[in-house]
């Protein structure tokens, strides 16, 4: 092996390893973005818990009740944490579970979120793109806010999550989980568990294979669904300021992770925030290969070969200009057709436009001769049929004179012959 060949080492130090560090610099310089969609019934909560995982406070105007269908407000901002920009948008529900009729109270929220890989691959497919400024607004996690009720899901929960599934990564929480008492909480989540399992809902799961993260992550994942409060009030105890919810009973703290787990899911999606958009890369994936298999694009064709987007575009055009080449063969024709009728109709209404008033008499004295024609015909027939009658009636009254007087029966018989015939 090698035989011949001298083997040299490095005199000096190259310096690939320092791509990484390139890589951090171009990321840092660029920002970040982060796309988060609150879903949940008016006043639960969506947008104090929003403030309180970013310790910003997001001014948002309150939703009303009164709403006639389910709309979706998005909003964005731009956060920096040391010398890290990142560019964040939350999209949140508006009269979600108002309506009296909630039957497809979920599908303006999926065609939202079709509408962001839909504007995704728009770009992907321009002549000129620039994918790298481009703002991206595919949802990188949706926080789907369950009210605190202590029993079960509602069926919007399921049909919504269900719809959703698929598209998104779902993190179930539960809104103003000061509401209830810790051991109907624990309860409560177990239930909601329970039933995501038997509807074959999935939600996100934080990942294991990641052994900087496995073990915080597989001990956060038995506290799905987050329990959270949020608040932006600050309340004074002891010599600190704290965020909190201040009650006649007592104080609920936001950041203290024995009374809710706001603090637990601010540090999950910290800290799985690219395994978020990994997973969203994969859900857009799969739309659009969808998306392209509807258009006709094939990687392998009809004799298992490897095809190119050019040989498929190609033979689309073709057979685009080919059904244009026929439609338009089959107006000209429907057109032509029509011509000549229209030609004909006006060729007729000429004629007879131009008829002369002699000849029109002369057409109108010949219908005129067969009208009585035909009525004299009816004539003689009816002229036969009255004589045919008289002469019955004739026999008839003789036949009545010969029938002695003195029979009753024959009298009457006769009578009512001669009442009939008269």
């Amino acid at each position: 092996e090698n035989v011949g060949c001298r083997t040299l080492s490095l005199s000096a130090h190259v310096g690939f390893d320092s791509l990484p560090d390139q890589l951090i610099r171009k990321s840092i310089k660029h920002g970040f973005c982060f796309n988060i969609l609150c879903i949940g019934e008016t006043g639960i909560g969506k947008s104090a818990l929003v403030s309180s995982l970013f310790n910003t406070d997001f001014e948002d105007s309150p939703s009303t009740h009164f709403l006639s269908s389910v709309r979706l407000r998005a909003r964005t901002f731009e956060l920096q944490e040391s010398n890290v920009l990142l560019k964040l948008t939350v999209v949140k529900t508006v009269g979600f579970g108002d309506q009296v009729n909630k039957a497809d109270s979920y599908q303006p929220i999926v065609d939202y979120v079709d509408a962001q890989f839909e504007a995704y691959l728009e770009e992907e497919l321009k002549v000129i793109r620039s994918l790298f400024s481009y703002h991206d607004t595919r949802i990188h996690v949706c926080l789907y806010f369950i009210s605190p009720t202590g029993r079960s899901l509602k069926t919007i929960d399921l049909l919504t999550m269900r719809s959703l599934d698929s598209k998104v990564n779902i993190i179930p929480v539960i809104g103003k989980a000061d509401s209830i008492s810790k051991t109907e909480l624990q309860e409560f989540k177990r239930n909601i568990m329970s039933e995501l399992v038997s509807n074959g809902i999935r939600i996100y799961q934080f990942p294991t294979d990641d052994e900087t993260v496995s073990e915080i992550n597989a001990i956060t994942n038995a506290y799905l669904p987050f329990a959270v409060v949020g608040s932006m009030e600050k309340v004074r105890i002891g010599n600190k300021m704290v965020r909190a919810r201040q009650y006649p009973w007592g104080i609920v703290k936001v950041e203290n992770e024995n009374h809710c787990d706001t603090i637990k899911l601010r540090r999950m999606l910290c800290t799985n925030m690219e395994d978020l958009k990994e997973k969203t890369r994969a859900y857009y994936e799969s739309y659009r290969r969808c998306r392209l298999e509807k258009l006709g694009c094939r990687d392998i064709g009809p004799e298992n070969k490897p095809v190119s987007l050019q040989e498929v575009i190609e033979a689309k055009r073709l057979e685009f200009c080919l059904q244009v080449e026929r439609k338009e063969e089959e107006i000209k024709q429907r057109f032509v057709q029509r011509v000549k009728e229209k030609a004909a109709m006006l060729e007729e209404a000429e004629q007879q436009a131009s008829m002369p008033v002699l000849t029109k008499f002369e057409h109108l004295m010949l219908m005129h001769q067969e009208e009585e024609l035909k009525l004299g015909q009816k004539k003689k027939l009816l002229e036969g049929e009255i004589a045919q009658f008289i002469e019955k009636k004739a026999v008839t009254e003789s036949i009545q004179s010969q029938v002695p007087v003195s029979t009753p029966g024959v009298s009457l018989k006769t009578q009512r012959l001669r009442k009939v015939s008269a």
